[in-house]
This record gives structure tokens, sequence and C-alpha cells, in this order.
């Protein structure tokens, strides 16, 4: 169902609120704590509100977490910082915050799913408490920039890190009119604000990381949603991919990039790489994925990978997967020196690596373990837990054909547990799936935590109860699925 003004009126209530006490705690010249999430979305999150305090002249101290636990909770509640201000997180660990923090002052910003009631002296602010899914209508970047937007009007040019953010937790599930890919429900709103304010230009092409900065044959390689076997990562194989279809890379001695290509070559690299995939035993409507609205920050220099809103959340994303989510926030509040070139670098590191990890599942079907109901890719000893959530991510859009859901685990390096990351697509959700509901009722079970959306969730348990742990996963995901039909 489409979001109502109605709804959005009733979660900016909630948004000037939290920004009524930031401003008291401004006033006093208090430095006020921000913890946030690692992701794309959490990054941009954190860069909106941290904009938005330096621009009213207040004190911040910063912490981007993996997830929140004890650990994080108990050093918080060491520091006693006069507020705490959660963002792209805190929803799902209510119990917690209110176990440890029940004497703070505490402000969450964010979309996941909540299962216990909000402590009476916290401010939260989440899209479901006014029926806007938090999965596909707004980010935690979206939520942070609508109360950076109750702070002060001006903030209305920062909405482009919001659609950074939303981007980045691939909330672009909508359909325009022509059937391509787009970000809507509250997310909409949040991109006119960011064309409005003139941070951003919307328009339909295929959806090539580098397709503002780099060769043709490197921005196909450089894509991986969907993952392309025998190219993602093969720029030979894409050069010589482009040879066959008759397209030139060159236009004398200069490399052509994708915008350089005319509509006739574009729907012709489209068919190809469409026909190419189902070759490949894919699903007919994978190719769909290299097809829909482009995001163009149109304050960015061209040329660089800042310019392309999908290709700025691959940076923010490598840089918080790969220990160096600092230079992420610098960049959403301005920084482009030193910190966007060592930035860069991280991505192209980042690349590979997501990259190496996607060939090591595809190249082998086994890898792909089949159960009743879930499909589990087994990455302890292979796959970084750092990146296990952009993996499920690309690999359930790629194997879309599968029409289960995926869940990726890999141990957690110093510690006994495991990371664990679950996707499924948007039809599972229709048929009644729930993955955030599934993993926190499964790691309850064997002592660990979880959540998220219902197409998107991760948990952490013991390494010891790994087997039982994806056993009941496989049940529960069976039983909900099954209670959903019998019930429609």
């Amino acid at each position: 169902m489409p979001v109502t003004k109605k709804q959005i009126a009733a979660l900016m209530k909630d948004a000037s609120e939290a920004a009524n006490l930031i401003l008291k705690h401004i006033e006093k010249g208090d430095v006020i704590h921000v913890s946030s999430h690692i992701d794309a979305d959490g990054l941009a999150a954190a860069g909106i509100i941290g904009k938005s305090l330096v621009r009213l002249g207040g004190k911040f101290r910063l912490r981007i977490a993996k997830w929140v636990d004890e650990k994080v909770v108990d050093q918080i509640a060491a520091e006693k910082p006069p507020l705490t201000i959660f963002t792209d997180s805190g929803s799902g660990y209510l119990d917690l915050l209110s176990e440890k923090l029940s004497n703070h002052s505490v402000i969450i910003l964010d979309h996941h799913q909540t299962v216990t009631e909000t402590p009476s002296n916290f401010i939260h602010v989440n899209p479901h408490f006014h029926g806007i899914d938090g999965s596909r209508d707004i980010s935690g970047a979206g939520v942070a920039y609508l109360v950076a937007k109750a702070l002060n009007k001006t903030n209305t040019d920062l909405a482009y890190l919001a659609v950074i953010g939303a981007l980045g937790d691939m909330q672009d599930k909508y359909a325009d009119k022509s059937g391509q890919r787009k970000l809507g429900g509250a997310n909409e709103s949040i991109v006119e604000d960011a064309v409005k304010a003139g941070c951003l230009n919307v328009e339909t092409d295929l959806l090539f990381f580098g397709r503002e900065t780099r060769p043709i044959h490197q921005a196909i390689a450089r894509t991986t949603n969907p993952f392309i076997p025998g190219i993602s990562g093969e720029e030979d194989k894409s050069l010589a991919f482009l040879a066959s279809l008759g397209i030139k890379p060159k236009q004398g001695d200069k490399w052509r990039a994708l915008r350089d290509l005319s509509e006739e070559e574009k729907k012709k690299l489209f068919s190809a790489l469409a026909d190419y995939l189902v070759s490949k035993g894919f699903a007919s409507d994978v190719a769909l994925n290299l097809i829909g609205n482009v995001y163009t920050l149109t304050r960015e220099e061209p040329w660089t990978p800042l310019r392309d809103a999908r290709e700025f959340t691959v940076m923010l994303n490598a840089t918080g997967r790969m220990d160096k989510a600092g230079l992420g926030v610098a960049i959403c509040m301005g920084d482009r020196g030193k910190c966007f070139e060592e930035a860069t670098a991280v991505m192209q590191e980042y690349r590979r690596t997501i990259t190496k990890y996607l060939s090591w599942v595809t190249e082998k079907p086994e890898r792909l373990e089949e159960l009743e109901s879930i499909y589990v890719v087994r990455g302890d000893g292979v796959i970084d837990e750092k990146v296990i959530s952009p993996v499920s991510s690309i690999l359930s859009i790629t194997l879309s054909k599968l029409g289960k859901p995926i869940i990726v685990y890999s141990a957690i390096s110093g510690e006994d547990m495991v990371k664990v990351s679950a996707r499924a697509l948007e039809p599972l959700r229709k048929r009644g799936l729930n993955l955030g509901e599934v993993l926190r009722v499964a790691s309850e079970k064997y002592s660990g935590r979880g959540g998220g959306h219902d197409v998107a969730a991760g948990a952490q348990i013991p390494v010891k109860d790994i087997e039982p742990f994806i056993k009941l996963v496989n049940q529960l995901v069976k039983k909900q699925l099954e209670e959903a039909q019998l019930g429609s």
C-alpha cells in the first residue's frame, strides 16, 4: 500500500520531538554521543546527524559498531553521556537498552522491526509505528534526515545522503510507469527534497557501477548486483563481450563510458547480458536488476565515484566493512581530500574481496546447500564475517530462481560467535515470510540475538549452536509460509 501524507506527518511529529530534545542539549553545550551501524545506510545516517549538529554548533562523539551488544551498551553506560542517539540501530535491542540505559537520555532513529515496548524516557522514531515499511519505504538514513529537517529546514540539502542510505539498503523495490526500479514510499518525498535542493537528478538507465567514471568494459566488470559469472571481476572478458556485440569501447584514443553509448547500443548490451545470464541458468528476470532509476549527485565532480548515488553506497559499504568507517562518515560530512583518496583505495579492495567470495560460492554448486525451506552458504573459514551481509544480498538477487531464503554465516574473528545474514526476495514476503522474526526467535533459542526486516535480517549466535540454529531456521521458515497459506 502507498504511504500516505498522514503517515509521513505522524512520523515527522516523532522526528520533531527528537529534534527538540537535541536542540536542548546543544543549547546546554552537552557533548552528544552518536552510535550507528557500519553499513552504507548507517554511515549515511551518522553523516546526516553529524553534519546537522556541526551546523548548529553542537559537539558530538561518534561510535560505529557492527551491532548493538552488551559490550557496546556497557561502554555507553560507563561514559554516562548526557544524550545518546542511535541511528540505523537500536530498535531490535530495546530489551538490552532498557536494562542498561534506563536512567539515560536516549533517542533511537531506526527503521528495523521492533518487538518490545520502548522505555518511557526514550524517544523512538521508527516508521513501523505508523504503518510505514522500514524495509522498502524509508531507511535509517531517511529517519535521520527527517530529524535533521526538523532541526533546520536548510538541512534539506542533506536529503541526498538519505537517498544514498536507501539505495545502500536496496530499497529501490518500487517500479515507475515503465516498470523500472525506483525508490518509493516515504523515500519518494526525500528524493523530491534532494531534487529541489539541486543535489540530485533522476533518470532511467543501465545500472552499471562506474557509468559516469569508468570505461564501459570496466563498468560491466565491476557489476556484482547481479553477479555475472565469467564477466563480473573479469575486465578482459568484459572487453571481449563488448567486441562480440560490435560495441566499440573507444572513440578514437578515448575510452567510452556508459553515458557515451547510444540508446541502440544500450538496448543491444542489455539484451545480450539478459540472454547470457539465462544461458548460465539464471531466471529471466534477473537481468531486470541491470536497469532502473539512476540517481546522479549533481554537486559531485563528474568522473568520480561519488557522482552516481549507487556507487557512493559501495564506497560507504567498503569503508564500513573494511574497518575504515570513519572515512565513510567524513566523506558524508563533506571531506573530498585525503579521506576521499583513502576511501577510493579501500573501495577497490572491497570490490575484489566481494567478487572473490561470490566466485567461490558460484563456482561449485555444493557450496550452496539446499534444505527443505532455505539455502545455506557455510562461509566459515572462507568468507570474512564483515562482508557476509553484502554477499548474501547479492546472492539472493543473482540466484532469485531458487525461490527460497538464503542464509550465509561465518565465524566472528576472536570470538566464539557466528555472524548470520539472511535474505529473501519480494515474492516470499508476499507469501507471509518475515525473516526478521525467524532469526529473532531462532537466535534467542540459542542465547543469541537477531532480527531486522522481513526480507533482510541478521543474527549472532554461539559457534557450538550453528547446526541446530540452521535446522530451526529451516523449520520456522516452513511454518511461517504454511501458516500464511492457511490463513489466506
